[in-house]
C-alpha cells in the first residue's frame, strides 16, 4: 500500500464529541488547545459500582448511549463553566447542570452512573474485544487506562484521510466506511488518486493545519468494537473491524498531540512538515 500524501491535504470535516461515547457534532470552525479541540470529550459518565468511565467500547453495558444526541446549552467558547444537553431515547433532554441529569441514563443502562465534567488523575474503562483475528485480544474484556486528567482513549487529536477510507471501501465493498464510524476530529481530503493507509507515513512527523495549529503524529489509531456498532443509518457490521485488522493491524487513522494551538476551520489546508 502507498504511504504517500507527503504534501498534506485539506480538512473537509471537523468534529468534536462533548460527552465520551455519545454522538458527535459537526463544526465549521473550532479552537484547538493543548487538549485538542476545545470541548472535545469534556464530559463523561462514570459507573458508580466500578468507578470506570462509561464507554461504548463495552457495548453490552453501554451500547445504548452510543447514538444519543448531544448539544451545548452553554459552550466552552462562551463560558468557563460549559453546560451540555443530551437527549434520551424517548426524546427528553437533560442538562449537565441538573444534579439528577444522570439518573435516567443510568436507568436506561441498568446501572447507577454520575456525570463528570473533569477527569480524575487516573481513570480507566472496560473494553470488549470481539473474536476477530488480528486483534490484541479475542473474545475478552480488558481494563484500559486513559491519559491522566483526560477522557481520551490515547491522545487528544485523531485524524483520518479520505485515502484510507477509499482503500477500506475497495477492500470490503459491502461495508459502509463512513468517517463517523471512526469518530475522528479531522477528516483530511487527499487527491482522488491517493490510495493506501497514508497516515501510517505521518507517524513521527509534524502537521500544520491552517495558520497556527501544529500537531505531532504519535501513533496509529487502533480500532475497537465501536466501529462495528450501528449509528443512525449505518448498520452493525463486524466486517468493518475485520477488514482493518486484516489489512492494517486494526488501525484506521492516527493519533496526534498538540504542539501549538489556534483556530481551525473546514477547508483549512493541512501540510506535512519536512524534517
Amino acid at each position: 500500500m502507498s504511504t504517500g500524501g507527503k504534501g498534506g491535504g485539506e480538512v473537509i470535516s471537523l468534529r468534536r464529541y462533548p460527552v465520551k461515547s455519545m454522538k458527535g457534532e459537526e463544526l465549521t470552525s473550532a479552537r484547538v488547545g493543548a487538549q485538542g479541540i476545545v470541548g472535545d470529550r469534556h464530559f463523561a459518565f462514570r459507573d458508580a459500582e466500578t468507578g470506570k468511565i462509561v464507554s461504548a467500547k463495552y457495548p453490552a453495558k453501554w451500547g445504548k448511549i452510543f447514538d444519543l444526541p448531544v448539544s451545548w446549552a452553554r459552550s466552552p467558547e462562551e463560558s468557563t463553566e460549559p453546560v451540555i444537553r443530551f437527549q434520551l431515547p424517548g426524546g427528553e433532554w437533560r442538562r449537565s447542570d441538573d444534579p439528577s441529569a444522570a439518573e435516567p441514563l443510568g436507568a436506561l443502562c441498568g446501572r447507577k452512573v454520575s456525570l463528570l465534567s473533569s477527569a480524575l488523575d487516573a481513570v480507566s474503562l472496560e473494553e470488549y474485544w470481539p473474536d476477530i483475528e488480528g486483534l490484541a485480544h479475542r473474545e475478552a474484556t480488558t481494563d484500559e487506562k486513559m491519559p491522566p486528567g483526560t477522557f481520551f482513549d490515547a491522545a487528544p487529536v485523531h485524524l483520518v484521510t479520505t485515502a484510507t477510507l477509499r482503500t477500506l471501501r475497495e477492500l470490503y465493498p459491502e461495508g459502509l466506511f463512513e468517517a463517523r464510524r471512526f469518530r475522528p476530529n479531522f477528516v483530511v481530503a487527499l487527491p482522488e488518486g491517493e490510495r493506501g493507509f497514508v497516515e501510517n507515513g505521518w507517524i513521527g512527523k509534524r502537521l500544520r493545519i491552517g495558520d497556527s495549529v501544529r500537531l505531532e503524529v504519535t501513533m496509529g489509531c487502533g480500532r475497537c468494537v465501536m466501529t462495528t456498532l450501528p449509528q443512525g443509518d449505518l448498520p452493525q457490521d463486524p466486517g468493518i473491524l475485520r477488514t482493518a485488522a486484516r489489512h492494517n493491524r486494526a488501525e484506521v487513522g492516527v493519533y496526534a498531540k498538540v504542539l501549538s494551538g489556534g483556530w481551525v476551520w473546514r477547508g483549512a489546508p493541512l501540510v506535512v512538515e519536512e524534517d
